[in-house]
């Protein structure tokens, strides 16, 4: 809403979410290896200094060019918290001698990240309403983020994993090793295979997800209710109780993901059928936005969120299991890559044929798109976690 207030067309937005994805890309292998190497905790604490520096770009630009800039800002930040945080999790599960409730701890701690979200969401629709402009979502998130940075500051340092200190010899050669070893792992087909089953529905979702905002404006303007209030206040309302409900959702998904992944026999089979219903899902949302229901549209809509919760701990977990533990945060980071490709692809894609064929043609393209491709990275293994 706040690309589209400042005029930008679908194409465009679609492109910047590609730009994003592409710095990440670029930056995932080795903020990786640098997170194993260097320390976890100093990673993280670096990416929270540019996420705050991208949203204060943001808030003072209306160029498209200084919204590149803003993204790639954003990209750096990305790519040095991806996987980062997850095998600092991993790592206190492993001193507590907590492995195999990877799924569960997980699953938890994403639920309270929704939950976070949930509120954020209620927050930013009256920051819009009061001050009539989307902008100031970002001056006002710059506030939890310095919090966040703080608390990452507080964290054990044990979490920061093996710390070498800064000599070039040793830090090259460790940076050799964990890459050597982790292309000796991806060379199997098995793990090829999980990390592209894992990432291509996370993929997808980076790409839709932020769409739904034009399709709740939609019916927050086809709905007859506070008419009084102005077309961005109305929006803002909907927006913020919608996001509210989808991250309240979520986070009883993400809750309940360990226990969706025990009631099958091996956790491949909860992955390929969570994919197949989330393309399946995103088909439908834009054959309703197309016949004009638009209720249904955002509520599937929410579908695809509550689906990306409940598979991601799981995908996280599966990926952690068929991958050495000494280069999680390397390989955790090569998923998210990987997912980051999908989203660049796929991004333009829905933007291009939104702005031709119109957005709800738009989503069930690529739906479809990607819905073809399944077969090739089905999975038929038995790995129970």
């Amino acid at each position: 809403m706040f690309f589209l207030e400042k005029e930008l067309t679908f194409l465009q937005i679609g492109v910047l979410f590609s730009i994003r994805e592409i710095v990440r890309n670029i930056l995932e292998i080795p903020a990786g290896v640098f997170a194993d190497a260097l320390g976890r905790r100093r990673t993280m604490i670096f990416s929270f200094s540019f996420y705050i520096l991208s949203f204060m770009v943001f808030y003072f630009s209306a160029d498209y060019a200084l919204f590149i800039l803003a993204m790639v800002f954003y990209a750096i930040g990305d790519a040095f918290r991806t996987g980062t945080h997850k095998a600092m999790i991993f790592e206190y599960l492993e001193i507590k001698g907590w492995p195999s409730a990877k799924v569960h701890y997980y699953g938890h701690t994403r639920s309270w990240s929704q939950m976070g979200s949930a509120l954020s969401a209620l927050i930013a629709g009256f920051v819009v309403f009061f001050s009539g402009s989307y902008e100031m979502i970002f001056l006002y998130s710059a506030i939890p983020y310095v919090l966040d940075l703080l608390l990452m500051i507080s964290y054990p340092k044990v979490l920061d994993g093996n710390i070498i200190k800064l000599q070039k010899g040793e830090t090259i050669a460790i940076f050799r090793k964990v890459i050597r070893e982790f292309l000796i792992s991806f060379k199997n087909t098995k793990v090829l295979k999980a990390i592209t089953n894992v990432s291509v529905y996370s993929g997808y979702f980076r790409a839709v997800k932020d769409f739904l905002q034009p399709v709740v404006q939609a019916m927050a303007l086809s709905l007859p209710f506070l008419l009084y209030l102005n077309d961005d206040q109305r929006t803002s309302i909907l927006i913020g109780v919608v996001y509210f409900f989808i991250f309240g959702l979520s986070s009883f998904a993400s809750r309940r993901s360990g226990s969706i992944a025990g009631k099958f026999s091996s956790i491949s089979k909860p992955l390929n059928l969570t994919l197949i219903t989330g393309l399946l899902t995103g088909v439908i949302i834009g054959l309703f936005y197309n016949y004009g229901i638009l209720l249904l549209s955002v509520m599937f809509y929410m579908g695809i969120y509550m689906i990306e919760n409940v598979r991601r701990p799981m995908g996280v977990s599966y990926v952690s299991e068929v991958l050495p533990g000494n280069i999680l945060a390397t390989a955790l980071s090569a998923e998210s890559q990987a997912k980051s490709i999908f989203t660049v692809i796929l991004a333009p894609l829905i933007g291009f044929l939104s702005d031709t064929f119109g957005l709800g043609t738009g989503l069930m393209a690529v739906s479809v798109l990607v819905l073809l491709t399944v077969p090739l990275y089905y999975l038929r293994d038995k790995v129970r976690l």
